[in-house]
């Protein structure tokens, strides 16, 4: 009999099944728990910056600039060494909007006559340097912007540009 004793207790106790399920159901636990923390963890970081850039784009789209060209003039320059100086040039108005360019085009006679009698004043020598022509551009810029009626707003260019530009 002793023989039999020894067979039995050198057999291992097999786990029950409820064991078994139990592991099997902490292991799905975890496992679920993990996926949902790595979900969050990515939604929270990824979330803002589409909302973000879809609500920056649609309010402001932006406009397409309105280039209006002016016709091409002719001035003579002042001149100290006795010598007669031209200057050709060649202008167009980087604008807002239509209104803007319509209410230049009314009073377009104004505005040349603004141009002409600002650019005789010039000396040659001011012009030839890039930053005099860009002290010019800012110059005309302002000139243009100035109201032609007397209590009306001001008009707004965004910028001169010169597309021709020759002294001789």
């Amino acid at each position: 009999m002793a023989t039999t004793t020894a067979n039995q207790q050198a057999a291992p106790a097999s786990p029950g099944p409820l064991k078994r399920i139990i592991l099997i159901v902490l292991i799905a636990i975890i496992a679920a728990g993990a996926a949902g923390a790595g979900v969050w963890f990515y939604m929270s970081k990824r979330s803002p910056a589409p909302a973000s850039a879809a609500t920056a784009a649609a309010p402001a789209p932006l406009a397409v600039p309105l280039f209006f060209p002016l016709e091409s003039m002719t001035v003579n320059l002042q001149s100290d060494d006795g010598q007669q100086h031209f200057l050709r040039i060649g202008l167009t108005l980087k604008l807002n909007d239509p209104k803007t360019q319509q209410e230049l085009s009314d009073h377009m006679p104004e505005v040349r006559s603004r141009i002409l009698l600002a650019l005789s004043n010039k000396h040659p020598e001011e012009l030839a340097p890039l930053e005099g022509k860009r002290a010019l551009a800012t110059e005309l810029q302002t000139l243009i912007e100035q109201p032609t009626d007397k209590g009306a707003a001001p008009i707004h260019v965004q910028d001169v540009l010169f597309t021709e530009f020759v002294v001789q």
